[in-house]
């Protein structure tokens, strides 16, 4: 670990990642998955399990140099192998009762220079194999949580004028402000923020929007929202009954669009950072739901790739709201990580829904959602496009026009 890092920061993420995030509970497993160079963030977090009870904690790793050497000296046909064994022995888990986190600290750089058509098959089939044990992820089953470790090739890429070890330790002090954990009580902090959250998603669930219509810089889109849709945002019960904080940071509250009615354009207000490569200034246009154009000022191959993915890469499942004030933004940092950055600006999500977005969503068949508007897709890619320059009309099922966001801020 970087003698950069503080190790009581640390340790306080960890422990607020079991107790708030997750929301570990007496005799429940723990399943990790987080790279290599997050190994002191795991270890802490599997000691604040055990204090919290858990039964066993089972890490899976995996390492930028074994990733790196799979592109360079692999036969052609591994990359449309994954291995399915493993992610069926976690949807296993699942199904027993486990929990599952997810550690972040990729280095948004590490595919850059390969083969980007290698890229996108390794990552489909990673999606088909990986789909047994993220179904229960997607339709919250059980309590999860995601957070970031300042991984020193992703600290590089933030700050690259740093000396690494000094990236990293800025990195830290980056994630910590974000995920609120300054002061003497960050359980306080999010019990008060996740009220701030709740008070959004009440309102928006009162007005019940037919559509969302956005406007700005090379945007002018008409977004309509499934049907039975329900906006979320901050903890909430997963289907086991565990109250739990998905994600570490969080600014956003979040829907089910309608994936056969969008229609317009959205130009991206922040690059994307996908599977090793960086896609940026995205601009498409949406007919009916589909992307039918789709540009890129770097990474447009990547992009185009990502939407060919299956039948639903080219819609999308997902669509937030997240003020421009909001931590992330202001800091005036650029994580190259999707994590953070769809917490700085408004975002919409290609592929997958998520069924609990849906009334009774979660007992509905793929083709029950279909038919309310859920897309089905085994990706699920955020991308921003919000910022100060945009404004956001809620339409009523009667066609009123109400003011949702002015200049990116809540209106």
């Amino acid at each position: 670990m970087s003698d950069h890092i503080d190790p009581a920061k640390l340790d306080r993420l960890a422990e607020i990642a079991v107790r708030i995030g997750v929301n570990l509970q007496p005799g429940q497993d723990l399943v990790i998955t987080a790279p290599t160079d997050a190994m002191e963030l795991v270890r802490r977090i599997t000691v604040h399990a055990y204090k919290a009870g858990a039964g066993a904690v089972v890490p899976f790793f995996s390492d930028d140099a074994m990733i790196l050497a799979r592109f360079e000296n692999a036969r052609d046909e591994s990359f449309d192998y994954a291995p399915g064994w493993l992610y069926g022995a976690m949807a296993e888990a699942f199904k027993g009762g486990a929990a599952r986190m997810a550690i972040k600290g990729d280095d948004p750089m590490l595919l850059a220079e390969q083969d980007p058509e290698k890229v996108a098959r390794l990552g489909k089939a990673t999606s088909i194999a990986a789909k047994p044990a993220m179904d229960p992820i997607v339709g919250f089953e059980v309590n999860w949580n995601i957070v970031a470790y300042p991984g020193a090739g992703w600290a590089k890429a933030v700050y690259p004028d740093l000396p690494v070890e000094e990236a990293q330790g800025k990195l830290m002090d980056a994630i910590y402000d974000a995920s609120r954990l300054d002061g003497d009580d960050p359980v306080a902090n999010w019990e008060a923020h996740t009220k701030t959250l709740k008070e959004r998603v009440n309102w928006l669930n009162d007005q019940n929007f037919a559509a969302l219509h956005y406007t700005g810089p090379g945007t002018d889109l008409h977004l309509g929202l499934a049907d039975g849709h329900i906006w979320k945002g901050g903890a909430s019960p997963a289907l086991n009954g565990v109250v739990c904080q998905p994600n570490i940071p969080t600014e956003e509250v979040f829907t089910c669009p309608h994936a056969y009615k969008v229609d317009g354009t959205v130009a991206a207000t922040k690059p994307l950072a996908h599977q090793g490569s960086v896609i940026e200034d995205i601009a498409v246009r949406f007919e009916a739901g589909r992307i039918v154009e789709a540009t890129a000022s770097k990474g447009e191959d990547v992009l185009k790739a990502l939407l060919k993915t299956d039948d639903g890469a080219s819609r999308i499942g997902e669509v937030a709201l997240v003020p421009h004030s909001s931590p992330i933004s202001q800091s005036g940092t650029l994580f190259y990580n999707t994590l953070f950055d769809e917490n700085a600006s408004c975002h919409i999500a290609l592929g997958q829904c998520y069924a609990d977005t849906i009334t009774g969503g979660s007992e509905l068949s793929p083709e029950e959602l279909k038919q309310k508007g859920g897309n089905q897709s085994i990706i699920h890619v955020d991308w921003m496009m919000g910022s100060d320059a945009v404004d956001i009309d809620g339409i009523t099922k009667t066609g009123e026009r109400v003011p949702v966001m002015r200049g990116g801020e809540w209106a």
